[in-house]
């Protein structure tokens, strides 16, 4: 007897700390069927070697174990939205997304429902077993009506979960999709309608054409208490008389290759001539910053990070902007992460963060336990701080933003100062004048106010060098 072997995967797969070549999938389930049809089908299509898949949480979270193809880790339901990032960011790239019901059509959906509806040049493997399957088997949005599971025990109602949620219909409403279809695992005569679907879908990624999305029903003996041979008639009797099998769209003859996403515009004229200034390059001699600027929301605290962020940009810098705030518009709590580096960034947080500039006590209270040894602290002297409160090893000083603002006619303006003293004391390594083109741009949709904030820029300077010594306040 000749077995053919499988193609596309690892020669052995070590996820359990040794060469095997078990995967982690029960008896009787449908995603190793799945996997080898996407991996022939790779291999027969010659795109091995340019494919990223973007596995899940969920039963198939150890995909990249076995597939020998670019792999990425998303978060849960949050596939999508990764593999739209590989899309944007890797031209030429086959990507995938395979994803299960709950991962996908729960927590997913809406990341799904705006990929499709932008036609992401992507390829979605969906696979429904009407069932959480990684977790213990709970309701999942593909339950079927009556169906028994571990938080639905005497069978899912609708007036009381719902009915099953039909994703292909409702992808099938948008106008983006090129491919939409619903296939099954359940036998071979369906597996063989499910092999074309997968190569289907895939030629039109080799080809670049845009979004192919199929839906691949499929057996979970474990989570649905039976056999391999019972939970597969459960597919065939049960699942495909709710979840019809059949291709919903296919107009991948008349599409034409897609091509690449522009990038964004430039939100205006000024803003896109000063961008012309340089592209940010590997610069050794700049010593990165991290700062992180905290307050109450209608304080300048956002637009006082953009600034540091832009100014970075204009110096040609690798720069990075990471707001944080609540719900409310003005009144709650507010904070942003900058960070300014010669090199590339690997994230925009800042655990232990250089500079802080707080603008209020519950901003100090919270963050300046955290800025490194050897750090600046910048507090609004309205945040009420003692010289005695400065953390062990942090330099403080105290500026009087928000009294200087108003004494210039411009309460608004605390976070103009503050830009200031962040010059003033090279707090972020930037020359003083792209500071002041950052702050200047801020402000492009209200021209009035450019002269009016370069004036509280210099009043902030002059009360500096007045009252600011090299080693002290």
């Amino acid at each position: 007897m000749n077995i053919k072997k499988s193609v596309g995967f690892y020669d052995t797969f070590d996820r359990s700390g040794s060469a095997t070549r078990d995967t982690h999938y029960c008896a009787g389930c449908g995603h190793g069927i799945l996997h080898k049809l996407i991996c022939e089908a790779l291999v027969d299509l010659g795109i091995q070697d340019r494919t990223v898949i973007v596995n899940p949480i969920g039963c198939a979270v150890f995909g990249y174990y076995y597939w020998d193809t670019g792999n990425v880790g998303a978060a849960h339901g949050r596939a999508q939205a990764v593999a739209t990032a590989m899309n944007r960011t890797l031209p030429g790239r086959v990507v995938i997304s395979y994803q299960g019901d709950g991962d996908l059509g729960a927590i997913g959906f809406n990341s799904t429902f705006q990929a499709a509806s932008r036609g992401e040049h992507f390829a979605t493997f969906f696979v429904n077993n009407a069932i959480y399957g990684m977790t213990g088997g709970q309701l999942a949005p593909t339950t079927l009506l009556g169906q028994k599971t571990a938080t639905s025990p005497a069978g899912r109602r609708a007036e009381h979960e719902g009915y099953p949620l039909h994703v292909c219909e409702v992808l099938n409403q948008l106008k983006a999709p090129v491919y939409i279809a619903r296939c099954s695992l359940a036998d071979t005569k369906r597996i063989m309608q499910a092999k074309q679907a997968v190569r289907k879908a895939l030629e039109i990624q080799r080809d670049g054409k845009g979004y192919a999305f199929v839906e691949f029903l499929s057996p979970c003996p474990t989570n649905m208490r039976l056999n391999a041979v019972q939970s597969a008639r459960f597919v065939i009797e049960q699942m495909e008389a709710e979840y019809p099998l059949g291709c919903l769209r296919d107009d991948s003859a008349e599409a034409t290759p897609r091509p690449a996403p522009a990038p964004a515009p430039a939100p205006s004229v000024f803003f896109r001539e000063l961008a012309t200034e340089g592209t940010a390059q590997p610069d050794p001699h700049f010593v990165e910053k991290r700062m992180k600027v905290a307050g109450f929301g209608g304080q300048g605290i956002l637009s006082l990070g953009i600034a540091v962020a832009e100014a970075g940009r204009f110096a040609g810098q690798h720069s990075s902007w990471f707001p944080s705030y609540g719900p409310e518009q003005r009144g709650g709590s507010a904070s942003c992460t900058v960070v300014v580096s010669g090199q590339q960034i690997g994230s925009p947080d800042a655990t232990t963060p250089d500079v802080l500039v707080c603008m209020n006590r519950p901003a100090f209270e919270r963050f300046a336990p955290t800025v490194r040894k050897g750090g600046l602290l910048i507090c609004d002297a309205m945040a009420g701080v003692g010289p005695g409160e400065a953390p062990e090893g942090v330099r403080m000083v105290t500026i009087p933003a928000s009294e200087l603002a108003e004494q210039l006619g411009v309460p608004r303006a605390a976070n103009t100062v503050m830009l200031a003293a962040l010059s003033y004391l090279d707090a972020t390594g930037l020359p003083r004048e792209k500071l002041l083109e950052a702050l200047d741009a801020s402000f492009v949709k209200k021209p009035k106010l450019i002269p009016i904030n370069r004036k509280v820029f210099e009043a902030a300077t002059e009360w500096c060098r007045e009252n600011i010594k090299e080693h002290g306040q």
